[in-house]
């Protein structure tokens, strides 16, 4: 299997003033700690080294595994195709920022990993975000880690094992991966996504928390070997200014987190699959929501449950960005080319740099109404009501018994 235009692609740079440097956090080893990269304004830096886009090959496993793939198989093909990228940031680069950062907290798909959606988070890092792209530890992310202490068998072993860099900075713990768990057979999927929803959204909130320790200068330990420095993090941060915002099931996670942390002052759902929510969360939900959806994923049942968080008084916003699949949004729909990219569903038909800035713009324009950012965001206030050819207000879905539109709020 072959990409015919591997030199073109990549994950793009992105747009705004600031360069964007990211790095890894794992506080508390074990997997009720929080992990997550950050991406955020920095310096620029001469000699920048970029992460790989795929950290290692339990990732590749673990995208097999969720594909139904043999993994050897699989990790040959994967490695083939995406084992080559990097990720547009430079990593563990200095912190630099002349004003308090907003905040946004990113939860991804299901299936995928804290490093796929780099695109997006590079961009609002660029433009003096501070975000947090959090790995999920509910077994919906096709491979994640965390630590366990090793035994008293493997302490005394330890002398005859190689010590892998950068892995822990103790020397007694020991990497666990937990992979993706699909559904069992005969079992109901509403109750396995309804308590992992909820772990998810208390893993955003985590996650908040402790950018909230960093920045009120509390001493953090980060698991993981990083050059970078958080005390740089002190006072950086404006915590009036937080969002939260996902893909797909982390669409769903956006609405569970908003219902239970009102630090959260809006929410940005890229193609939400709204199934793994209770509809009495619903009128829980008292901040601004924005809906971005591809032409090609959405359906009736899923779209009316979006329009059930319709208020008369909060702004709830949806568009639709016409050519686009839900595989629009992470970052594989730049790196394959036309035909792999289509027959894997990871390309739609319009050009998916053009999708993806449409999307970012409008998100940029709605986070800084309801965050009251002074910036200059507002340029694109017209995407936020769909008003470009390529987009659509509201949703291309049509109904049988059509709900009560989505109102136009001014709030």
């Amino acid at each position: 299997m072959g990409n015919s235009c591997s030199n073109h692609l990549g994950i793009p740079p992105a747009k705004g003033p600031n360069a964007v440097g990211c790095t890894d956090f794992m506080m508390d080893h074990t997997a009720q700690g929080s992990f997550f990269r950050l991406y955020y304004p920095c310096q620029t830096t001469e000699k920048a080294e970029r992460p790989d886009w795929v950290p290692c090959k339990e990732y590749f496993n673990g995208l097999t595994d969720f594909m139904n793939i043999n993994r050897t198989l699989g990790e040959k093909i994967f490695n083939y195709l995406f084992g080559s990228f990097k990720i547009p940031a430079s990593l563990d680069a200095p912190f630099k920022s002349n004003v308090k950062c907003p905040v946004v907290i990113f939860s991804h798909g299901l299936g995928a990993f804290r490093t796929l959606y780099s695109a997006i988070c590079a961009e609002l890092a660029s433009h003096g975000f501070i975000v947090a792209s959090v790995e999920h530890r509910d077994q919906s992310a096709s491979a994640t880690y965390y630590f366990r202490e090793k035994t008293e068998s493997e302490k005394a072993n330890k002398k005859n094992v190689p010590k892998t860099p950068g892995s822990a900075q103790e020397d007694n713990l020991v990497r666990e991966w937990m992979y993706y768990r699909g559904l069992k057979h005969g079992e109901r999927e509403f109750p396995l996504r309804n308590q992992q929803v909820k772990k998810r959204a208390d893993e955003c909130i985590l996650a908040l928390d402790k950018l909230i320790e960093i920045n009120s200068g509390t001493p953090v330990q980060n698991v993981l070997q990083t050059q970078f420095d958080w005390t740089t993090l002190e006072n950086s941060m404006d915590l009036c200014r937080i969002a939260v915002m996902g893909h797909s099931f982390g669409g769903a996670t956006v609405i569970e987190a908003l219902c239970k942390e009102v630090k959260f002052k809006c929410g940005v759902a890229l193609d939400a699959w709204m199934n793994p929510l209770d509809d009495e969360i619903f009128p829980r939900v008292k901040q601004p929501i924005f809906f971005i959806n591809s032409e090609k994923f959405q359906w009736a049942g899923n779209i009316s449950r979006m329009k059930k968080l319709d208020s008369a008084v909060i702004q709830r916003k949806m568009i639709t960005i016409r050519g686009t699949v839900h595989q629009s949004f992470p970052d594989f729909t730049f790196l394959t080319g036309n035909w792999i990219g289509k027959l894997m569903k990871l390309k739609g038909e319009i050009d998916p740099e053009l999708a993806l800035d449409l999307s970012n713009k409008a998100t940029l324009a709605f986070l800084q109404r309801h965050l009251g950012l002074e910036k200059n965001f507002n340029q694109w206030d017209p995407l936020i009501d769909g008003q470009d050819d390529h987009l659509i207000q509201g949703t291309n879905v049509t109904f049988l018994h059509k709900p009560a539109s989505l109102k136009a709020s001014k709030h």
